[in-house]
């Protein structure tokens, strides 16, 4: 894994000398194996610390102006990914978990990034629970089994369309997805349509499912249960989630 950035400044006052901010210069280039190369750009990022020990208490970051895409290696052109009026993220240690802020504005995911299927403007904020977090810190993780999370609210909006998800969700020794959560929309139709727009060659199936949704009102909750990969939502099967590695 290896990765580059631009230049890097600190600084703190001398009354509050455990809480640096800094600011980072972009772009950010990354390398992961089995990944592809990425270039991360932005106009201002500016990251706060609560210095602690063993731990920081907070590490928060703020960026404005993102944008990625991917960084080739030979002369071939990259392909724009994405691009974010505004972003920030906030991580802390709560007892042996780490817990999760975060929230975008204004992302715009390019078509060719996924497909050429076309997604409008996404606005969305995260507020989740890594479990047995500050174990995980400084060693390296091959794999997502074994690993658990509580989402306490995921938002994912559009003008009037809105889908909310809550509940944990987690991964056991054998690759199998387990969770409880709660799916919640806001305007089930603009969803719809949403979706259908994205998933052109599902569209018929979205709408006939999003139409049963109409008897339950403007803003209808439902549960979604994944018990050892198998889903369904409420007594809807949904088939079979495969294994994580």
């Amino acid at each position: 894994i290896a990765a580059s950035a631009g230049s890097f400044n600190a600084a703190a006052q001398i009354i509050q000398p455990l809480s640096p901010v800094a600011n980072l210069r972009g772009p950010l280039r990354t390398s992961v194996p089995d990944m592809v190369p990425l270039w991360i750009d932005w106009d201002n990022l500016q990251a706060n610390f609560k210095l602690w020990w063993p731990l920081p208490r907070r590490i928060s970051l703020e960026a404005e102006g993102l944008s990625g895409q991917t960084d080739p290696a030979d002369d071939t052109d990259p392909v724009q990914l994405f691009s974010a009026g505004k972003a920030s993220g906030q991580l802390q240690p709560n007892g042996e978990d780490i817990d999760y802020l975060g929230s975008f504005g204004d992302l715009e995911v390019d078509p060719d990034a996924i497909g050429g299927r076309v997604l409008p403007a996404l606005d969305a904020s995260g507020d989740v629970t890594l479990k047995n977090g500050v174990a995980l810190i400084g060693t390296q993780v091959k794999s997502l089994r074994g690993q658990a999370i509580e989402i306490r609210n995921l938002d994912l909006s559009s003008g009037t369309a809105r889908i909310t998800v809550s509940g944990p969700l987690s991964v056991d020794a054998e690759g199998l997805v387990n969770a409880d959560l709660i799916i919640r929309l806001k305007d089930p139709k603009a969803v719809a349509a949403i979706l259908g727009s994205a998933i052109p060659e599902q569209k018929s199936q979205i709408e006939q499912g999003f139409s049963a949704l109409a008897v339950l009102g403007n803003e209808p909750s439902m549960p979604l249960k994944v018990v050892r990969g198998k889903a369904s939502l409420g007594f809807i099967p949904l088939g079979k989630i495969k294994p994580v590695e």
